[in-house]
């Protein structure tokens, strides 16, 4: 990997999609040196090139991966967290295990490998950042959402438990806690059911990853003393979780 010893660096993981892409762009266009992680490699390389900046494959779930990942990447001003996701929608009765493991894996652990591997990187730059995308589903529970919630839950504590670990350290954490945005997230949670994804957005203007991409990119350009602690962003048309105005 060839880095300018000047540039900042900023990582982000679940970069090959959504708001990970859409922040790699706005990172690059402020002037950092954009690391992009995700398992879809190709996707990677093609946003890299696009932006100037590097792709490495990362798949977060895999603690070797990310140990890869992390020896590599010779420094780090910021960290955006960005990888995850939810699958199905099943009450408690009907949980899917397996569906459980993987948002657990993805979005909690995940979150967890990623950022213990690069924090003494984040600490040694002087000035690091970390941003953490959770949801409106890590400040409310909803009907059928229990696997998603409780994961998003727990990776928001996660996060916040370090504003508190880190106090001292010059390093700022930022939480964003984004409602409904249209991407692929509706598709993976119903396995690809374009139709059913759909239904999701109907009747409402919702946000887009450039919309959440602009708000990183204010919270990263912020002064040192700065710190955006929680950042709740939603669609005008959305009051909470479950309740939308639809037209």
């Amino acid at each position: 990997m060839t880095i300018s010893p000047d540039a900042l660096v900023a990582v982000v993981t679940g970069a090959s999609s959504g708001i990970g892409e859409a922040t790699a762009r706005t990172l690059a266009a402020q002037g950092f040196h954009v690391v992009v992680g995700a398992r879809r490699l190709d996707r990677l390389e093609r946003l890299a090139n696009d932006i100037g900046g590097t792709a490495l494959e990362l798949d977060v779930t895999d603690e070797d991966s990310v140990d890869a990942f992390a020896a590599v990447v010779p420094r780090v001003d910021v960290l955006v967290n960005n990888a995850g996701g939810a699958k199905g929608l099943a009450s408690v009765l009907d949980a899917d295990l397996d569906d459980w493991r993987w948002m657990w894996e993805t979005n909690v652990l995940g979150t967890l490998r990623v950022t213990r591997a690069l924090l003494p990187k984040l600490i040694d730059s002087g000035d690091g950042l970390i941003v953490t995308i959770t949801s409106v589903a890590a400040l409310e529970a909803y009907d059928n959402g229990s696997g998603y919630t409780s994961a998003k839950h727990a990776q928001a504590v996660l996060h916040r438990t370090l504003r508190g670990e880190l106090l001292g350290l010059p390093v700022r954490l930022t939480e964003i806690a984004p409602g409904a945005v249209e991407t692929e997230f509706s598709l993976v949670r119903f396995d690809g059911d374009e139709d059913r994804a759909a239904k999701v957005y109907e009747g409402i203007t919702p946000l887009v990853a450039a919309d959440v991409a602009e708000v990183i990119g204010f919270v990263a350009s912020r002064p040192s003393h700065v710190n955006l602690d929680q950042i709740v962003m939603k669609p005008r048309d959305q009051a909470s979780a479950g309740r939308f105005s639809r037209r």
